[in-house]
């Protein structure tokens, strides 16, 4: 949700912590701070509400230096996005912190050490936590130890970068439900919230575990578990290259990541599927007694990661005979759910960090199901290390909020599972080789379907003065509507919604006239006559149709219908093909309308609350 950046060097870290700050500006963005103990001990900070190039030209006017300091990019929660809410938040000029996550006591903490007579100037919960540690230095002189004894107290989910003046040399950092990872320098350390932040300082990653509190001097780390006990964590090798993050020819990220989607599913599927077949070792050794006992698929996922299990319900049902239900990832632990020893729990999640999405997969865990898959884009993840069995996306890091290729990239592993599950049931080796050959095309479709970037943007131009749009689509594409609704309304801030066809009759052709945009998904499957007749619905009441069509789908052509043809392609990976002009769309649509394409008000890219 927010970016965390820390650094501890023998060298001036204030560019350190800013550039760090700019590769985490998709993780929050409504405003930026940084903090530093300058050369004669003291505590400096500056915060602004904005961007962090606003940062930038503060620290411009009013320099500052520091061999040790804390920086952070928020997304609002408790409190609007001001200076006086933005990180870091300090305890009596002594003590800076900086916060991803939420305290869910804050308020009753907040009360009480109002009673010890500390004042807040912010109204969010990360001020409680400085000045909960900052009381326990009453009782020790060690920063350490004041943190050590005071995140017992605190309820919820953190990361925490902690700086103090009395104690120039150290760092301390600590996890609870929020990623934080340390990276590891020669004399020098770093901390953050993604490893993406420390690509041009180091590849030598330690990820934290839940509980971990940091020691960190320029030159030693120590890292201590929730019970007080001294733990070694691996040191990894971070691959990301220095210039990940780079937008290259592209104006934004996420038109550079809609086109590198050939790419990154070329990547996805590389060694995992073989000329006519899956890779029996594509899940894992320990995939096959797992998948023996499964009979049922549950699968937990948000946002767009959700609409790719919907995806995979029809695949599932359709192809398989298997039962598959897919829950919202917030809802599914308040509800009950029924689980079997035969169902197989899947979660869905771009940056595997997705708080919703965790607590699900830790209830789920407690009814002991057949085991765990999760599908995800970030190695060395919450999620990740939670389950039995992993499947990368492999689509490389996602700047933009708006997912893209991490989105196409999970329906292709999807469907990989959907096959080897399927082997076990009604699917045969010919059925399974015609699959494997769609896979084999499919970066090639994905490319065709790009070559339309022009059409798509003179087609924007339909919604210059458009404020409501609807989405429609059949069985597996109905769940395309809905993902290309959500881009639309999250770019463009245009209000989208997306209906089966058939529902239309049901109420939203309520709200079908000449100013009302409807676009369709049509490929060319069983479901095409169907969804013909409820375009004939909107077409009689003057509404404005644009169907994105497979060549062969014969849609009828007049004055209130614009067609595009996309590329023809088999309905097993049809869903994925058509998702590429609807993001395309989106895009397009959001330039016209002059939104920020890659970081959308009130959003966030991982979202690491509740």
């Amino acid at each position: 949700m927010c970016g965390i950046i820390g650094a501890i060097a023998q060298r001036n870290v204030v560019s350190i912590l800013i550039e760090g700050l700019r590769r985490l500006e998709y993780r929050g963005y409504d405003s930026a701070g940084i903090a530093v103990i300058d050369t004669k001990q003291m505590l400096q900070r500056i915060r602004t509400a904005g961007k962090v190039n606003d940062l930038a030209q503060l620290l411009k006017q009013t320099p500052f230096c520091g061999q040790v300091g804390i920086a952070h990019t928020r997304w609002a929660t408790h409190g609007p996005p001001n200076e006086a809410n933005a990180h870091p938040h300090t305890a009596c000029d002594t003590i800076a912190l900086v916060h991803n996550g939420i305290i869910e006591n804050f308020a009753q903490l907040k009360t009480e050490l109002a009673a010890f007579g500390y004042i807040f100037t912010s109204q969010t919960d990360s001020e409680v936590a400085v000045n909960k540690i900052h009381q326990q230095t009453h009782h020790t002189n060690n920063l350490l130890n004041a943190v050590q004894q005071a995140v017992p107290s605190l309820v919820g989910a953190y990361a925490f970068g902690i700086i103090s003046r009395h104690e120039p040399s150290r760092l301390i950092a600590t996890r609870r439900g929020s990623p934080l990872v340390i990276g590891v320098g020669v004399n020098e350390h770093f901390i953050a919230s993604d490893s993406l932040a420390l690509a041009p300082v180091t590849r030598q990653i330690i990820y934290l575990d839940d509980g971990d509190i940091a020691d960190i001097t320029p030159t030693t780390l120590s890292i201590y578990n929730s019970k007080g006990e001294s733990v070694n964590r691996p040191i990894q090798t971070n691959d990301l290259p220095r210039h990940v993050s780079d937008k290259g020819a592209f104006k934004h990220y996420m038109l550079k990541e809609i086109h590198e989607q050939p790419d990154a599913l070329a990547n996805s599927l590389a060694e995992r599927i073989q000329q006519t077949s899956i890779n029996p070792a594509a899940f894992g050794i320990n995939a096959a007694p797992i998948f023996e006992r499964t009979k049922e698929v549950q699968i937990i996922a948000c946002g767009t990661s959700y609409h790719a299990g919907l995806v995979a319900r029809y695949w599932f049902e359709n192809l398989t005979g298997m039962r598959c239900l897919v829950d919202f990832a917030s809802e599914f632990r308040y509800r009950n759910p029924v689980i079997t020893p035969e169902t197989l729990i899947v979660t869905i999640s771009q940056s595997g960090e997705t708080a919703d999405t965790l607590a699900a997969l830790q209830e789920a865990k407690k009814h002991s199901p057949a085991g765990t898959l999760t599908i995800c884009n970030v190695d060395h993840s919450s999620l990740i290390r939670l389950s039995d069995l992993i499947l990368m996306t492999q689509a490389g890091p996602e700047i933009g909020v708006a997912s893209t290729k991490a989105f196409t990239t999970q329906l292709a592993m999807l469907l990989l599972l959907v096959i080897v599950l399927g082997r076990r049931h009604r699917l045969t080796a010919e059925m399974e080789a015609d699959f494997v050959k769609q896979l084999h095309g499919l970066p090639d479709k994905i490319a065709q379907a790009l070559t339309l970037d022009n059409e798509i943007k003179n087609l924007a131009r339909h919604f210059t003065d458009k404020q409501h749009a609807l989405f429609l689509g059949r069985g597996a594409h109905y769940p395309i509507a809905l993902e290309g609704a959500l881009k639309l309304k999250e770019i463009s801030y245009i209000h989208a919604e997306a209906y089966p066809a058939g529902e239309l009759k049901h109420g939203p052709l309520a709200l079908v006239d000449h100013n009302m945009p409807v676009i369709a998904v049509a490929p060319n499957d069983q479901l095409l006559e169907k969804l013909k007749s409820n375009l004939e619905e909107v077409r009689s009441r003057d509404g404005q149709l644009i169907v994105f069509c497979d060549p062969r789908s014969d849609v009828p052509l007049d004055k209130h219908t614009i067609l595009l043809p996309i590329t023809s392609v088999e309905n097993i990976i049809a869903p994925i093909v058509f998702t590429i002009p609807l993001q395309l769309l989106a895009y397009h649509v959001a330039i016209i309308k002059g939104t920020d394409v890659d970081q959308p008000r009130n959003l966030a890219k991982s979202v690491t609350v509740e």
